[in-house]
C-alpha cells in the first residue's frame, strides 16, 4: 500500500502542531522536515564528522549520516523509524519499499541516552543511515519518518536526506545579477550541467534541477528548463529566473555556557527552575550599512564552553528571549525569528508577539546549549515564502551558500535519480 495513503488521514489530524504550512491542501502533500510533537527538539541530520554539512552522501559510499533528535521526557520511547523514496517534488515515488531499501521497512531506533546533569531532563535518540537493516540502493529523495509503539500512523517527525549517484557535473558561479529590480543587491546563478554518462533523449524533460539558497526551501527555484543545449551540456544562464536577493549576513548569539554572557548575550540567569537567556535588543537593518563578518548561513552546533563529557546529553536547554523593535507593528502578516533553529520554517511555533509597551516584538523559544544563527523574517497573510529584506535589508555582496541538485527521469523510469549536487559560494569568484 502506498505509504502517503496510509498517512495522509493521520497527518491531517495533526495539521494544527506541524511544524509546517505545506499541508493546507490534500493536493499539496509532500514530505518535508516537519516535527509533529512540541517536545521533540534539536532535530539534526548531517555527515558524520561534520555537524554544518548538508545531509547529502554518494550512493555506495562508505560515509554515512548522523541523525539525532532530543525528547524532553523522562522515559525511554518506543519509536522506530522508516525511510521513504521521493521524487524531485518530494512526493512518494511510486516505487515499493523492497525495491529501493536493502534491510527491513520499519526499524527500531535503539541508540538512546538519558540527559545528565540538566535541568530539564530529555532522552537523546540516535541513528546513523545507511545501517544493516536499511541500507537505500537508489539515488534520489529521502524522507526519514520517525513514528511511536510500531505505528505509522503516530507521526512524531519527518526528516529529508539525499542520495547521490554522480552521473554529470554541475559548474556554477554567483555573481551580481545582470538584470536587478533590488537596486543592485541581487545574486545571480548561472550554472551548466555537464552531461558524462546519461542517454538524454529529451534533456529538457529528463533533467530537472532545484536551485536553492542557504538549504531554504520556502524559497527554493523549481522548474527551471535550460537557456540552450550544446552537445553535452545544458546551459542555465539566465538574467531573471536565476535571481536571489542577497540578504544580510545571518544574526547569531553563543549561548554555549551557563556561567557568563556570551556573544551577543545580555543575560543568563537561573530561574527556579530553568535557565533563561535574555539576549541583546534588535533592531531592524534594512536602512543599516553592510557589516561583513564570519557567520554558518543560517546553521546551528550544539557545543558546551562548560565541563562536559557528552554534549548529546550534557548541554542543557534554556529559554532564549527574543526581543525586535519596531516603530509600529507590521499588519497583513507575522513576523518570525527564522533559520536552522526552527527547521527553516516559518509558523506559529516561532511567530513573534507584537509588545505595545515594549514597542516591539518578543519571542521565547526553548533551545539546547550552542552557537546559533538566525533572521528576522515577514511573512504576509497566506504567502509561503518567508520575506527577510524588509527586517534585514539585502546586499549583493552578502556570503551566501548555493546548493544545486540535478535530478534524472527517462519516459521508462519510475523514479528520479539525483545525478548531481553541488554547493557553491558567493564568495568564491
Amino acid at each position: 500500500m502506498n505509504f502517503m495513503r496510509l498517512l495522509l488521514f493521520s497527518i491531517l489530524n495533526l495539521v494544527l502542531v506541524l511544524n509546517s504550512r505545506a499541508l493546507e491542501k490534500v493536493d499539496e502533500f509532500y514530505y518535508q522536515n516537519a516535527v509533529f510533537r512540541e517536545e521533540i527538539k534539536s532535530v539534526q541530520m548531517y555527515r558524520e564528522g561534520s555537524e554544518l554539512s548538508n545531509p547529502v552522501i554518494e550512493l555506495g559510499s562508505d560515509v554515512k549520516l548522523l541523525f539525532k533528535f532530543d525528547d524532553l521526557a523522562e522515559d525511554v520511547k518506543n519509536y522506530s523509524y522508516t525511510v521513504i523514496h521521493c521524487d524531485a517534488n518530494w512526493n512518494e515515488s511510486y516505487i515499493q519499499q523492497n525495491e529501493y531499501l536493502s534491510g527491513f521497512p520499519d526499524n527500531q531506533i535503539t541508540d538512546y541516552a538519558m540527559s545528565f546533569n540538566t535541568t530539564i531532563k530529555f532522552v537523546n535518540y540516535q541513528l546513523s543511515i545507511p545501517n544493516e537493516d536499511c541500507n537505500p540502493k537508489y539515488s534520489g529523495n529521502y524522507a526519514l519518518i520517525v513514528f511511536e509503539n510500531n505505528n505509522r500512523k503516530n507521526l512524531v517527525l519527518t526528516q529529508r536526506f539525499y542520495i547521490v549517484e554522480p552521473k554529470v557535473r554541475i559548474e556554477g558561479l554567483v555573481k551580481k545579477a545582470t538584470f536587478d529590480v533590488y537596486n543592485g543587491e541581487n545574486q545571480e546563478v548561472d550554472f551548466k550541467v555537464v552531461n558524462q554518462q546519461l542517454k538524454l533523449l529529451n534533456p529538457r524533460e529528463d533533467i530537472k534541477v532545484v536551485l536553492m539558497q542557504n538549504r531554504r526551501w520556502d524559497n527554493a527555484i523549481l522548474n527551471l528548463k535550460p537557456n540552450y543545449i550544446r552537445d553535452n551540456v545544458l546551459d542555465y544562464d539566465y538574467d531573471k529566473e536565476n535571481v536571489f536577493p542577497g540578504g544580510n549576513e545571518f544574526r547569531y548569539f553563543d549561548i554555549r555556557t551557563k556561567r557568563r554572557n556570551g556573544e551577543n548575550v545580555e543575560s543568563v540567569k537561573f530561574i527556579q527552575p530553568y535557565f533563561h537567556v535574555t539576549l541583546l535588543p534588535d533592531e531592524i537593518r534594512n536602512n543599516s550599512k553592510f557589516l561583513p563578518y564570519k557567520e554558518m548561513n543560517g546553521n546551528f552546533v550544539i557545543q558546551s564552553q562548560d565541563r562536559v563529557t557528552d554534549t548529546d546529553t550534557e548541554c542543557d536547554y534554556m529559554f532564549v528571549h527574543f526581543y525586535l523593535a519596531m516603530p509600529s507593528q507590521l499588519v497583513g502578516g507575522s513576523v518570525n525569528v527564522f533559520g536552522a533553529l526552527t527547521g527553516w520554517n516559518a509558523n506559529k511555533s516561532n511567530e513573534m508577539k507584537w509588545n505595545y509597551e515594549a514597542a516591539g516584538y518578543e519571542l521565547t523559544l526553548l533551545l539546547k546549549q550552542g552557537y546559533y544563527n538566525y533572521q528576522y523574517v515577514y511573512v504576509p497573510e497566506g504567502a509561503k515564502k518567508a520575506d527577510s529584506v524588509n527586517l534585514e535589508g539585502t546586499f549583493f555582496i552578502t556570503e551566501n551558500e548555493y546548493e544545486i541538485f540535478a535530478y534524472y527521469r527517462d519516459q521508462s523510469s519510475r523514479y528520479d535519480r539525483l545525478v548531481g549536487f553541488v554547493t557553491l559560494n558567493s564568495s568564491v569568484k
